[in-house]
């Protein structure tokens, strides 16, 4: 039926429009995600978390789901009692605001002016209606307060309604800037690398394709409330499918350029190019898909949500490279490549048997690669593990038991400066109290326990308009503010005592609001780390066993990928530390780093180690390593560069996660790139020899060079074949 001329070209092209048309209802969808996307820390929690429960049960206490925002105006001198008139006209002018929440009958929109203490600010307390556009009402207070500032004043809005706009503001650039960096970085680097005017278009087609297919479905989920999606997963989806795919697609295209050399027809040549890289690119793609979807096992809602909505981008990465891109490579043939037109019969003639070392045909850097582990590889490994475990200490030096809101925000921000303000001139913790939720008749114990606390400013329980203690359900709420910022260390230790002290008091006392939901969100992250680590590494141990018929050598891949996510989370320390000066991470961040790290950089060593295996067959495990370094070391690096670049893009979003996620995964993959796969694995497969392969008969018969290895002089044999080529 393929021999059919009409059927060769209308198949490729069906493939083709089944893309478009799927890419053509996907494109838009990008714009609709901001309706199902959610930057709400609380949402992210589980329903267990006793912050969640503090709130659900205070939600009794109030008709209201308006977002507070906190008004500070700060004076370069003392301000006059005379003068706040005017700071109460300025009230005026904000309750004038459309989108603040109706305030009860006789009590003003606005709440303030209240004066500092010190004379130097006021501060104002408005409330966001849940039904407005808290965007576009936060940006019109903004606009009031700078239209109608008294002079010698600045103005700031914060508070839980200023950091959430400032926040969505950050993530705006996802869509248009995130993309259009990663997509250009990854052109120059396929044109580079390819020297081709075409092809670099038809891999990037793939990748953009296969990201606005998958956002069909990833909103989808997200509009059914199946998945919590936010501002981080969609940024993290959008690079994830673009290196992932480009990477799938490097692979096919290196081996179909390969076969062009070989055969005339472009069919023949993608029949053998595509059985060739189809096991790695599904193994890869697999390992990948099943340790994202290890995140399901997180108790966090955030991290949750990610595994599902990355691993669907990976379902849509492979699909597109195993189908649109080969699509394009028989519709365009050899034109892909052009002006640099693979010509058939010019193919290296291949190596057979046992007397020979695995670097005949081979040239460049990889075969002086390959010569200097053939000489010298047990040096060569011992060094690369040195280097590594050097790198590695720097862990001790990490921080990632999370940061002040105030700090997530790296572009200049209204809400953190007004924060500043805030603490400098006010009870630091005012506009984002804490919450107690007591069982009846408790509330005077807990009122006891906060009175003789220090760090707490004021406390007293919500009272109705005659002045008695409101009970909801049997529960009372008491509102504390604390001295320190709601965001801060300090804040957070102090919630951690009052736990303690209030248990004594009940077990039923509940603690919310902003700090517990922090302090609740890092803890959560943390026992992640610890659960799901040892679930991802049971994962892709079971895969690289299946894919290599072999338990040592995934043993040992698996080590190595284990050591380079430590180097690089030791080394993005001493840099957010030292160079960059964060003030530390996001609890989150070591858990993301692992399973992005660990799972791709997995990929390079199964690019790697099937061709190894593949060449081990034909040649002899030592000759074949040494001829599946050099046969795949342009396009796996070439593949590492990319996927570092895209990742690298991250950081253009000013997000202190996405910046920490951006440079320890770009510096990880060129790691696992440069280091790992170029010189640990292949010298220490090399040391070991056909051993690497126990317990599988490659092990025993060292296929073309088993009478030699079996001998015992098939490494020195080998070792001598090197020097002489």
């Amino acid at each position: 039926m393929f021999n059919k001329k009409w059927v060769r070209v209308f198949f490729p092209a069906f493939i083709v429009v089944l893309w478009f048309i799927g890419a053509g209802f996907g494109g838009p969808t990008f714009g609709k995600l901001e309706e199902v996307s959610s930057n709400d820390q609380a949402s992210f929690l589980p329903a267990n978390a006793e912050s969640t429960e503090a709130g659900e049960l205070q939600e009794a206490f109030t008709e209201s789901t308006a977002v507070p925002a906190v008004i500070v105006v700060e004076s370069e001198t003392e301000i006059p009692t005379q003068e706040l008139a005017q700071y109460e006209d300025l009230a005026t002018q904000l309750t004038e605001v459309p989108g603040l929440e109706a305030a009860a009958e006789g009590q003003p929109t606005v709440t303030g002016p209240i004066p500092s203490e010190d004379g130097l600010a006021v501060q104002y307390i408005a409330s966001v209606s849940d039904d407005a556009e808290l965007g576009e009402v936060v940006i019109e207070l903004r606009e009031v307060l700078e239209a109608e500032l008294p002079a010698g004043t600045e103005g700031y809005v914060t508070g839980p309604a200023g950091f959430t706009a400032d926040l969505v503001s950050a993530f705006g650039g996802i869509d248009g800037i995130l993309l259009a960096v990663a997509l250009a970085a990854v052109f120059v680097i396929l044109l580079a690398v390819y020297r081709a005017l075409i092809l670099p278009f038809l891999v990037l087609f793939t990748s953009v394709f296969a990201l606005a297919t998958s956002i069909l479905l990833v909103y989808a989920f997200a509009l059914w409330g199946w998945i919590e999606l936010s501002g981080q997963s969609q940024g993290i989806l959008s690079i994830l499918v673009i290196g992932a795919a480009t990477d799938y697609a490097l692979l096919l295209v290196a081996r179909y350029r390969e076969a062009l050399t070989e055969f005339s027809s472009k069919w023949d040549a993608m029949k053998v190019a595509y059985r060739a890289s189809v096991e790695p690119i599904i193994a890869s793609g697999a390992t990948v898909i099943l340790a994202l979807l290890c995140l399901l096992f997180s108790d966090l809602n955030s991290n949750r949500s990610l595994g599902p909505i990355a691993a669907i981008g990976i379902v849509f990465s492979l699909l597109a490279a195993l189908t649109l891109l080969p699509a394009f490579l028989l519709l365009f043939g050899r034109s892909a490549f052009w002006p640099l037109r693979p010509k058939a019969g010019t193919h290296a003639a291949g190596v057979h048997g046992r007397n020979v070392n695995g670097l005949e045909g081979l040239r460049g850097i990889w075969k002086r690669v390959g010569r200097l582990i053939s000489r010298a590889s047990r040096p060569v490994w011992i060094v690369s593990l040195l280097v590594l475990v050097a790198g590695s200490l720097g862990l001790l030096q990490l921080q990632a038991s999370g940061v002040p809101q105030s700090s997530l925000i790296l572009a200049p921000s209204n809400a953190v400066d007004g924060q500043d303000a805030l603490a400098r001139h006010f009870n630091a913790g005012a506009g984002s109290p804490v919450t107690f939720i007591a069982p009846e008749g408790q509330g005077d114990g807990v009122l006891e326990v906060l009175e003789g606390q220090e760090g707490v400013a004021e406390a007293s329980a919500v009272t109705d308009e005659a002045g008695t203690v409101v009970v909801r359900d049997g529960n009372v709420l008491v509102r504390a503010t604390l001295d320190y910022q709601a965001d801060s260390a300090e804040a957070e230790e102090l919630v951690k005592q009052l736990r303690t002290d209030l248990d004594a008091v009940s077990p039923e006392v509940l603690v919310g609001g902003v700090t517990a939901v922090a302090l609740d969100t890092n803890v959560t992250a943390q026992a992640d780390l610890t659960k799901i680590i040892p679930i991802v590494l049971v994962v892709i141990l079971v895969i690289l066993m299946l894919l290599l018929r072999s338990v040592l050598a995934p043993l040992l891949l698996i080590g190595s990928v284990v050591l380079s996510y430590a180097t690089a989370l030791g080394v993005s320390a001493l840099v957010f530390n030292n160079l960059l000066g964060f003030d530390g991470a996001d609890a989150s961040v070591p858990l993301f780093g692992f399973v992005f790290l660990v799972a791709l950089g997995v990929d390079y060593n199964i690019f790697l180690m099937t061709r190894v295996r593949e060449e081990s067959l034909r040649i002899g495990t030592r000759p074949g390593i040494l001829r599946g370094l050099g046969v795949t070391g342009g396009v796996i690096t070439s593949a590492g560069v990319v996927l570092a670049a895209t990742f690298a893009a991250l950081g253009v979003i000013p997000i202190l996660f996405l910046a920490q996620i951006a440079f320890i995964v770009a510096f990880g993959v060129l790691l696992d790139t440069v280091i790992v796969r170029s010189l640990l694995v292949p010298a220490l497969a090399y040391d070991i020899g056909p051993k690497i392969w126990w317990p599988s008969k490659l092990a025993q018969h060292d296929g073309g060079a088993a009478s030699s290895s079996d001998a015992g002089g098939g490494h020195r044999y080998h070792k001598e074949s090197a020097h002489r080529a």
